[in-house]
């Protein structure tokens, strides 16, 4: 018989105390853990670890969009960028070798002696 009792229908005035926005901020947290998930699977796709490393070096070169080169090197704790522009060098010194390109696209330095 207690199956058959007569049910009670919820109120709007039941829920008064209760925050409407409460459901937004679990989405928010969910959206906090996407994000952090895919930062995790793109230092694992490419290989960034070793940026957080201590004892490992990386080069990076990137070409920016004003068509100068940047290039970019860690060594231990040290982390050095360079632009790599079309200006000539001036300046002192003297002939150290010379290098030629071969048709295959490697390139051989050949040292004066």
């Amino acid at each position: 018989m207690r199956y058959l009792k007569k049910r009670r229908h919820l109120d709007i005035d039941d829920f008064e105390g209760e925050d409407p926005l409460t459901g937004l901020a679990n989405l928010f947290d969910l959206g906090l853990v996407f994000i952090v998930g895919l930062l995790l699977m793109l230092f694992s796709t490419y290989h960034l670890q070793d940026l957080f490393s201590e004892k490992s070096e990386i080069t990076i070169m990137k070409k920016l969009k004003n068509g100068e080169i940047e290039i970019i090197t860690k060594k231990a704790r040290k982390i050095k960028a360079m632009r790599v522009t079309k200006r000539k060098a001036k300046g002192k010194g003297h002939r150290l070798g010379v290098a030629y390109k071969l048709e295959n696209g490697t390139m051989v330095y050949v040292p004066d002696e």
